[in-house]
């Protein structure tokens, strides 16, 4: 259809030096992903799917640019790993436990605000404040949880706090870190329906990592 993709990356690999057996040896290498391609487009929803150990929570922290490949290239909207850094403004991630991510002595909105500090123009305090109040009120949570701490909140309001301090800075692209195996199986659906709601409302790609 001609668009261009979001997200392409391309023969990826990611080697990690063996465990040490003595002072002067080292055992073999270790490698976590092993020529890796996929495509995502603006918008698209794509899983990855594989068994525990198998690389791909590696591969996301690479296409976060927060680990560099030993091999292959990642571009997003267009940019190579050299330049991934200042397009993370784009990218947001949740992962499986959003409580072990949450400082537990902060407010929520001071949680929800952090990725914030990524945008080139800072909001000023109203202008953060009502950021929040409207990340909050776009996953289904209520304006007054803004002063309330993560320990009052059940494991899928976590979840949605989490997934509202991924969509604050409107990003494009959000990978989602086996974002429900946590929860329990009624609270799953909810979760997943308000991921594709977001999807409709805001247009933002997904990279699902799942087993």
């Amino acid at each position: 259809n001609g668009v261009a993709p979001l997200l392409e990356v391309e023969g990826l690999r990611r080697d990690y030096a063996g465990r040490r057996t003595s002072l002067f040896v080292r055992g073999p290498t270790i490698r976590a992903v092993d020529d890796v391609s996929l495509s995502i487009a603006p918008g698209q929803s794509v899983a990855l799917v594989g068994r525990s150990g198998c690389g791909k929570s590696t591969l996301a922290r690479m296409i976060l640019a927060l680990d560099k490949p030993t091999a292959g290239t990642i571009r997003f909207r267009g940019k190579t790993e050299a330049q991934l850094r200042p397009a993370r403004r784009d990218m947001q991630v949740v992962f499986q436990d959003p409580y072990g991510s949450f400082d537990p002595r902060q407010r929520v909105e001071t949680l929800v605000a952090e990725p914030l500090h990524v945008l080139e123009k800072q909001p000023s305090p109203a202008e953060r404040r009502e950021k929040v109040r409207q990340a909050l009120h776009e996953v289904g949570l209520a304006v007054s949880d803004m002063d309330k701490y993560p320990h009052e909140f059940s494991g899928g309001q976590r979840q949605r706090l989490s997934i509202a301090r991924a969509i604050i800075t409107r990003p494009k692209l959000i990978v989602a870190d086996e974002p429900v195996s946590a929860l329990d199986v009624s609270i799953r659906a909810q979760v997943l329906d308000l991921f594709a709601e977001l999807n409709q409302k805001l247009g933002i790609a997904y990279l699902f990592i799942t087993h």
